[in-house]
């Protein structure tokens, strides 16, 4: 499972919150940090994106922090608040040559006595996704069959982009989403113990 925490625009107290609570389920669980986001302050974050194979869907939604700021201690507040979500993975695929399957027919164009003569004209077809392609450009029909693979081969790069790109504004969303107050979660003083 990929979980996300999120300082959600907050205050830097929060970003030094996100490193906590990182900091806390590394400790309590295994888990691989993915990614993150670098805060203002040395050794904080505005979010940290992590895999885990534990459940920890009771932490989902907003976290509370309770602590005097680090950062400004006359400041009366003392109640910050993170976001903890879980992230969908972009679903990548793998371009398989095997999967291609090749239709051949006889196409127009330069090819001088071969010219409706030879199947040069190549259709192929990537059967995991459907995804068709006809190439009748070059003389011979292996030339035609590169140049098809190539193209369902960016094909699939370019859905794979675009997956990735739509993962990256879901999550990006969270950030915005946080709710401040009603939280799942509490944990108190820079020891970020769980009350």
């Amino acid at each position: 499972m990929i979980y996300q925490i999120s300082s959600g625009q907050g205050p830097a107290e929060c970003e030094l919150g996100v490193a906590k609570f990182l900091e806390y389920l590394s400790k309590h669980h295994q888990i691989t940090v993915l990614e993150t986001s670098r805060g203002y302050n040395e050794g904080t974050f505005r979010s940290a994106k992590f895999s885990t194979e534990a459940d920890l869907s009771q932490y989902e939604g907003s976290v509370q922090w309770i602590c005097r700021s680090l950062y400004r201690p006359t400041h009366k507040r003392k109640n910050w608040f993170l976001d903890f979500s879980s992230c969908q993975a972009a679903r990548t695929e793998e371009f398989d040559r095997e999967q291609v399957v090749f239709e051949t027919f006889r196409s127009g164009g330069k090819g001088g006595q071969n010219v409706n003569k030879v199947e040069s004209g190549v259709r192929a077809i990537y059967l995991p996704t459907g995804q068709a392609v006809e190439c009748t450009e070059e003389r011979s029909q292996y030339a035609n069959k590169q140049k098809a693979i190539a193209r369902l081969r960016e094909i699939t790069r370019q859905k794979n982009r675009e997956e990735q790109a739509t993962v990256k504004n879901s999550d990006w969303r969270c950030h915005t989403s946080l709710e401040r107050g009603n939280a799942g979660a509490v944990f108190i003083g820079m020891e970020f113990k769980k009350k």
